[in-house]
């Protein structure tokens, strides 16, 4: 493209008043673009601190239907449920995650029943549940693959028939999504989504949310073996190439800010639904920065969340969501 020289080109011109910046702005926010993570806890009447994450809350499941239901208010159409897990209830056999009574799928019929139109969107992986803080089985120190699968379709049938609507695969397994495909059709669940985890690094960006989630301690070792390497992009294609013929119905980038190359790339190459997630770290780091009086956190919120949707975002997952649709209702 070539432009008229100056003086007949003022690009300025179009930034001059709020209403002609307005006119011209290429990308639109609105709490419709929010999934809004939420952390659900064993107990009764009660919600308690995320000391890592300052503003976040772990509830019980009695209170997380009338959290669901304020967001639903303020236009967020969707929430995903994360469990706070406690060691004692983390086996090596995992049992506890495809167990209809556990408190993630407690928390999705409790949405359910208090907003039916509100989306509830799930987690799929043993972490919460594994004495080993692994998204998988190990097995004499490997993360083993086939075995983890077979589990995770069980979870995912328990979360379908608890009444989920999209079903978040973040293990980083092999095969997982053809067989979770495979699972719904033939249990019925034909209309049950999946927004794959395809792909998630191996990042340090991820520290407060294991805090949240009760993993810190249990994790051993790291997961470089499962998830992907920070340094590769075109390795990220072909996950999403996979994903996609195995029946992703949409697509997730974790880390979120600092991956925006490859949200670009999969919006581009692919054209799918392509979402991307506002990890716990990005969101601590400017907590802590505005806390300090070092940034405006109004601003800095929101020009990160706009970041996201000129990346090529549909969605993004993030725990400023609440704060966010707040300001954008006025």
């Amino acid at each position: 493209m070539t432009l008229p020289p100056f003086p007949t080109t003022r690009l300025r011109r179009l930034r001059a008043t709020p209403g002609l910046r307005s006119m011209v702005r290429e990308n639109v926010l609105s709490p419709a673009d929010f999934i809004w993570p939420v952390f659900v806890m064993e107990g009764t009447d009660a919600e308690e601190p995320v000391a890592s994450m300052p503003g976040v809350m772990r509830r019980t499941v009695d209170r997380i239907g009338q959290a669901a239901h304020e967001a639903y208010a303020l236009g967020i159409p969707a929430v995903c449920i994360f469990p706070y897990t406690t060691m004692d209830a983390r086996t090596e056999d995992c049992a506890l995650a495809w167990s209809p009574d556990n408190i993630a799928n407690r928390a999705i019929a409790e949405i359910k029943r208090a907003v039916p139109d509100m989306a509830v969107m799930t987690d799929i992986a043993l972490d919460p549940y594994n004495i080993n803080g692994h998204d998988g089985f190990v097995e004499n120190g490997e993360i083993v693959n086939d075995r983890t699968v077979e589990a995770l379709v069980k979870m995912a049938l328990t979360q379908a028939e608890m009444g989920a609507d999209i079903l978040g695969p973040s293990d980083m397994m092999d095969g997982r999504i053809g067989a979770i495909r495979a699972a719904l059709e033939s249990a019925g669940h034909q209309k049950v989504t999946i927004l794959s985890y395809t792909a998630k690094y191996a990042s340090a960006f991820y520290g407060p949310f294991r805090d949240a989630v009760g993993a810190s301690s249990a994790l051993t070792g790291d997961k470089n073996t499962y998830q992907m390497d920070p340094a590769n992009s075109d390795e990220a294609m072909r996950l999403v190439a996979r994903d996609i013929s195995e029946g992703a119905d949409m697509i997730m980038v974790k880390p979120g800010m600092p991956y925006l190359d490859i949200v670009r790339r999969v919006k581009t190459e692919f054209g799918v639904p392509t979402f991307a997630y506002q990890v716990s770290g990005e969101y601590a780091m400017m907590q802590a920065a505005a806390q300090n009086g070092w940034l405006d956190h109004d601003k800095v919120m929101m020009e990160s969340l706009m970041c996201f949707k000129r990346a090529g975002c549909d969605g993004v997952l993030t725990y400023f969501a609440p704060a966010a649709a707040k300001l954008l209702n006025g």
